[in-house]
């Protein structure tokens, strides 16, 4: 295989134009090679003017390896069409079609939407909608897509259910009678007017009280609002009020108004819509332990609407973990990487996240050790035993023991023995303890390590106190014959040569 491209036109010699390559097309047209010998062909956005016969063609190696795929493949483009009978009476039954120029595949899946809504009532049938016993609600323009295709909607058919009774009807009929929004959020309310056919309408607007006089305030032209209110016609007679960054100032039964060319032609929508402004709440509980399971609530002040999917953070980064269902996120056998602040929101509005609650993961006490004080013990020193662990909460609680003893010697994370001795020596440990649990330290010895200090500094004492005694008695000797040296000769004569001179000698004994 040398080349393989698509073209429209059937060409069997020369080179016809490779659509894969046409600069006009650049970015809409897509080749591909599947697999071995497939290859593919993808348009994007189609339009009418790309109806045409596409060709498969490729060459080889040899002279005359040259193949165009024919007849090819036809490509049909269409856009939806819903057909309907234009009025009907209450009570009737009445079917839409969603009708398309060309046959789509047999497994396309229809959907159907009033007023921009997606139905979930009535009896679909292939392409068909079928409304039974309708009333003056089913009014409303009604769009028709297919499955997965839901941003190609067909134009809007309006369908206008009269009165039963045969007289002219009035009314209003909302997109939903109730919305409740996040704060912050856009909200945007729909209304279908019915009126006689005969009239022709001259004013419409959104007010907040249900007046039913000829001046009432036009919410589109509240100066207070301006550039947060918008009021659009969207289809006949259907028209819309959308408010942006609502907040609870703007919680409201709100009422479509209108008025036709008749002196009694004016009518509001009542009751309305009820417009509900919430925020969103974590709940769960404050603290758990490590290997428990937790459920956290994202609550709301109103009802949000069924098909809302919520979705989860922690520190601020998204989970992809944990069970997910409605509301709510399930967290099991949770570990001390879950702590973190959690906050919640709503997709599509992931920038309304909930203040953030913190789920705190405890564990019993871990690593639990005793380090002494002072390293050296001699005897009559104070002694500090310090008890130390890893646990979340800090523990509390701390208790001391002595081996081979049946009860404890001391609480608190500090054990403190004032004058040392022998007595005291054994070998020691702690239990810290805290809500989820205790753990013990391996046991310490603790004993005398040098001599009775007291003992040592009673010796010291003496030793330096005979020392100057001795010193004192030297230097009184040296004195004392210093002055028989002074008193002359004449004075050694007349002693007696038998005199003796007594040396006192002082034992210290110690």
């Amino acid at each position: 295989m040398v080349s393989t491209f698509w073209t429209k036109p059937a060409v069997t010699d020369g080179d016809p134009p490779n659509l894969c390559l046409d600069p006009e097309n650049r970015g809409r047209v897509q080749c591909e090679s599947e697999d071995k010998d497939t290859h593919s062909i993808t348009l994007t956005s189609v339009t009418e003017a790309d109806k045409h016969i596409y060709y498969c063609r490729f060459t080889t190696n040899t002279e005359n390896g040259r193949w165009t795929g024919i007849p090819g493949a036809q490509l049909d483009v269409t856009d939806l069409q819903v057909e309907t009978e234009q009025s009907v009476k209450e009570t009737d039954s009445v079917t839409l079609t969603c009708k398309s120029s060309c046959s789509l595949p047999q497994q396309t899946t229809f959907i159907w939407f009033r007023n921009t809504q997606r139905l979930t009532t009535g009896i679909i049938t292939k392409n068909q909608l079928q409304l039974q016993s309708v009333s003056l609600h089913d009014s409303g323009n009604y769009q028709c897509a297919v499955s997965g295709e839901e941003h190609l909607k067909s134009p809007p058919v309006y369908l206008k259910v009269r009165s039963g009774d045969g007289q002219q009807d009035w009314g209003v009929n909302y997109s939903s009678s109730y919305v409740c929004a996040l704060k912050g959020s856009t909200v945007k309310l729909s209304c279908v007017l019915n009126y006689p056919h005969d009239h022709e309408l001259k004013t419409v607007f959104w007010t907040k009280p249900a007046v039913a006089v000829t001046e009432t305030p036009d919410l589109c032209s509240d100066l207070e609002k301006r550039g947060r209110v918008q009021c659009v016609s969207e289809y006949k007679d259907t028209y819309s009020i959308t408010l942006t960054s609502v907040t609870e100032a703007d919680k409201h039964i709100y009422n479509c108004r209108f008025t036709t060319n008749t002196e009694g032609g004016k009518w509001t929508g009542i009751p309305g819509v009820q417009l509900d402004v919430t925020v969103l709440q974590v709940e769960t509980e404050q603290s758990v332990k490590e290997t428990d399971s937790v459920n956290l609530t994202c609550k709301s002040s109103c009802s949000l609407p069924q098909q809302t999917t919520f979705i989860w953070f922690r520190n601020t980064q998204r989970l992809t973990t944990g069970i997910f269902t409605k509301n709510q996120l399930q967290l099991q056998s949770v570990s001390l990487h879950d702590s973190g602040n959690y906050r919640c929101a709503v997709s599509g509005e992931e920038h309304l996240k909930s203040p953030p609650v913190y789920l705190q993961v405890g564990y019993p006490p871990k690593s639990v050790s005793v380090s002494i004080s002072p390293s050296e013990i001699v005897e009559g020193d104070s002694v500090t035993l310090i008890c130390s662990s890893d646990s979340n909460p800090p523990a509390l609680n701390f208790s001391w023991f002595k081996e081979n003893q049946s009860s404890s010697v001391g609480s608190g994370q500090s054990f403190i023995i004032s004058s040392f001795n022998s007595s005291h020596s054994g070998r020691y440990y702690c239990e810290a303890q805290n809500q989820h649990g205790s753990q013990r330290s391996a046991s310490v010895s603790v004993s005398v390590k040098g001599f009775q200090r007291a003992a040592l500094h009673t010796v010291t004492g003496i030793v330096v106190g005979c020392v100057v005694f001795i010193f004192i008695i030297i230097i009184i000797v040296l004195m004392s014959r210093k002055r028989k040296r002074i008193g002359g000769s004449e004075d050694v004569n007349q002693k007696q040569a038998s005199q003796q001179t007594h040396i006192f000698i002082y034992n210290c004994n110690i």
